[in-house]
């Protein structure tokens, strides 16, 4: 008798309905078809057996990733990338707007991307389409034709053709972004409240220069607007846990407004960052322990949503060691997970609470309803992991295009040794790339 099913995985720890369970998960035409008890595996083409230090999770789904090609394919590309997301775990990643160029702010900035990245990722793709000054009447077509969103800035963003969006001017995006039902994305940070560094390898000077009270200012400006607008808004990158009560009770009365923190707040700290180490990086700046210890207890409450990395990746040459003058960006799309585990369970908390903040939470926000768990009916993109492992982050075995780390050097915990994409096994390694480029909306 044929097998009715492609695959089974029989793992005695998996994530599910954001608990640990032994389960066996089956697999028909890249779906997830069946959920069993462990002893009782059903007949397919094919078994794989986790051993007993693995835990099968759901593929991560990382929606803040600057891949910047076309344009600064030097930088990163869709090959590169999305080899190291598979190497991360992470099957699923949603594309900025910038830093490729064309930045995709028409249809046919979308178009010239999708040509670059069609049979060169992977694992699956989708694209946020940017709000700017001069393309706000393109926001409807560009929604239309599939992106899931928008990203804007409320003060420069670090390349010229992607220029940020006046408080009037957020307030007509998202006047826009609120009619066709659209989720608009915003860099916080207000440039009035920040000092320009000319130049200065202290990064305790750095971090003076762009204090907590410019994302609280920003962050206010966007709670403020999408209460008048009835919008829907995404705040990225929140360094500053001096916004969360904010948030928190902008929440509380009803604001759709969702916040995402990254792997390097989270596990980064300002005191333990040398001067002219310029991979350190990145805007808003890594800020003080305790400013991290309040990240983590917001992450618990629930006032912060999810966590992705904001892999911002630039060549070596653009790192000098003046912060200044240095690129501002953090690579971390390989080590993202082990990075945000290891600070986890190093606080006594569960690896289900990193899945349904890598995973699951990422893919609500945006609509990919069948990523980032492991149900029935789901897609099956899944990872296995070792949360036991110890590893040394090499920059030299790292698939980013350019092996420039903050965490080079450091011992994370938790190993990804297999990941599977629609049921079908991925990686740098493997051959062919297997993944698909997503539009909103479809099934």
């Amino acid at each position: 008798m044929a097998a009715e099913l492609d695959l089974v995985l029989l793992a005695r720890r998996a994530i599910v309905d954001d608990a640990e369970r032994s389960v066996c998960v089956g697999v028909v035409d890249g779906r997830i078809a069946a959920l069993t008890a462990y002893d009782e595996p059903p007949a397919a083409a094919r078994t794989v057996t986790l051993d007993d230090d693995e835990v099968l999770i759901p593929g991560l789904v990382d929606t803040h990733v600057h891949v910047n090609e076309p344009g600064r394919t030097e930088w990163e590309g869709f090959d590169s990338a999305t080899r190291a997301a598979a190497a991360g775990g992470v099957t699923t990643i949603v594309d900025m707007p910038l830093n490729s160029i064309p930045p995709t702010v028409t249809v046919e900035a979308l178009r010239v991307k999708q040509e670059a990245a069609r049979g060169r990722v992977h694992v699956d793709v989708g694209f946020w389409g940017g709000a700017v000054p001069a393309h706000l009447g393109d926001l409807a077509a560009l929604y239309e034709a599939g992106v899931f969103g928008f990203k804007c800035f409320l003060l420069d963003s670090g390349v010229e053709e992607f220029p940020h969006l006046s408080p009037p001017q957020l307030r007509a995006a998202m006047t826009e972004t609120a009619r066709l039902g659209a989720l608009l994305l915003v860099h916080a940070e207000d440039g009035h409240l920040i000092e320009e560094v000319s130049g200065g390898s202290s990064y305790a000077g750095f971090l003076a220069s762009r204090p907590s009270a410019s994302e609280e200012s920003a962050i206010g400006l966007v709670i403020d607007t999408t209460r008048a607008t009835h919008g829907r808004a995404h705040v990225v990158h929140l360094s500053s846990a001096s916004a969360l009560p904010d948030l928190h009770d902008a929440r509380a009365d009803g604001v759709d407004i969702s916040v995402e923190t990254c792997p390097h707040y989270l596990t980064l700290a300002a005191e333990e960052v040398p001067d002219r180490a310029t991979e350190f990086k990145c805007c808003p700046p890594i800020r003080d322990l305790s400013n991290q210890d309040l990240l983590w207890a917001g992450l618990t409450a629930g006032d912060i949503d999810l966590v992705v990395t904001d892999h911002s990746p630039s060549t070596a040459d653009l790192k000098v060691p003046d912060f200044g003058h240095a690129w501002g960006g953090i690579s971390s799309l390989q080590v993202g997970l082990a990075a945000v585990w290891t600070a986890a369970r190093a606080r006594g908390l569960p690896l289900a609470d990193v899945v349904r903040w890598m995973a699951g939470a990422p893919a609500d926000r945006v609509g990919l309803s069948r990523k980032g768990r492991i149900e029935i009916g789901a897609d099956a993109d899944l990872a296995v992991l070792a949360p036991d492992e110890s590893f040394m982050v090499d920059v030299s075995r790292l698939h980013h295009k350019n092996q420039v780390s903050a965490y080079a050097g450091r011992t994370l915990q938790g190993a990804i040794r297999r990941t599977f994409l629609a049921g079908r096994e991925i990686g740098p390694d493997a051959g062919k790339p297997r993944g698909r480029l997503l539009v909103r909306g479809a099934r």
